[in-house]
């Protein structure tokens, strides 16, 4: 079951990045717009460059839970070495910290 939530999450994940991936594109300055319509097309940039960053750490934990997955690792708090709840990684299947250690 954890598996295939990760595999559902990580392909979530890469769709998001598909769609993104348009709009992270550099703004061409020399776009025949107003100033204030650059100034939105940038932040627009910005936004997606900060979400894609995001999703990119999304797909490196999702990795790393398949990592510890395969080990044996897995549901065990990194941090503490506790077990990670089961409504916790029902939630977030990729999370490598119980909620005590993650609201630290």
């Amino acid at each position: 079951m954890s598996r295939e939530k990760l595999e559902e999450r990580e392909q979530e994940i890469l769709l998001a990045l598909k769609s993104i991936k348009d709009a992270s594109v550099p703004v061409d300055l020399k776009q025949p717009v107003g100033r204030l319509s650059r100034m939105d097309l940038i932040q627009q940039q910005q936004m997606a460059l900060a979400n894609k960053k995001q999703l990119e750490i999304g797909l490196a934990l999702i990795k790393a839970a398949k990592t510890r997955l395969d080990s044996g690792d897995y549901g065990v708090c990194q941090s503490c070495e506790d077990e990670i709840s089961d409504g916790r990684l029902n939630a977030f299947p990729e999370t490598p910290f119980c909620i005590n250690c993650a609201s630290k």
